[in-house]
């Protein structure tokens, strides 16, 4: 009886664990710290962020640029934002083009895997949409087929941006 009961302890501490931390919309990224404090109402909240990353991660490495999406989705849901109400756009530009490359690509230009892949697949799963500056690509030879499928080629960042905030995106400064 005294196992019993220990074991139906154990599994209610579990349970309220997990019913304080939500497990993250994107998993192995986009850490956070949880404030219970904060005085934000976010049950009805809605999003429409547009994020800008010109600064190519070192090869090989995650693009922690990128990872502030994955930040922004997983701490807002945490705190009772609607997955659905989270719509964001990554701009994608300069050196971090070449964070965008299907992994296959990626490795056949710097002889190691793309740690951004995975990421940017889950971003995409999830009201993400992810454009690359058609300028930068050329510069950095990025052509379209080797892009992760779903990240769509703008004809410039700028040109993205303009049309982001034409559909009610604002720009986040982070």
């Amino acid at each position: 009886m005294k196992t019993l009961l220990m074991g139906f302890s154990l599994l209610l501490t579990s349970l309220a664990v997990s019913a304080q931390e939500p497990e993250p919309v994107i998993k192995d990224f986009g850490f956070f710290y949880n404030v219970p404090e904060h005085t934000s109402d976010l049950k009805q909240a809605q999003f429409k962020i547009a994020f800008d990353v010109g600064e190519g991660a070192e090869k090989g490495q995650q693009n922690n640029h990128i990872n502030s999406l994955a930040r922004f989705i997983n701490m807002h849901v945490a705190h009772g934002v609607n997955p659905d109400n989270i719509k964001l756009a990554l701009v994608v530009h300069g050196s971090a083009s070449v964070d965008v490359l299907e992994n296959s690509f990626y490795m056949q230009r710097f002889a190691v895997g793309n740690k951004n892949q995975s990421l940017i697949k889950q971003l995409l799963a999830n009201n993400t949409d992810i454009y690359v500056c058609g300028q930068s690509a050329t510069h950095m030879k990025v052509a379209k087929k080797q892009l992760i499928q779903g990240v769509k080629m703008s004809l410039s960042a700028m040109t993205a941006h303009a049309k982001l905030q034409q559909q009610g995106y604002t720009l986040n400064p982070f």
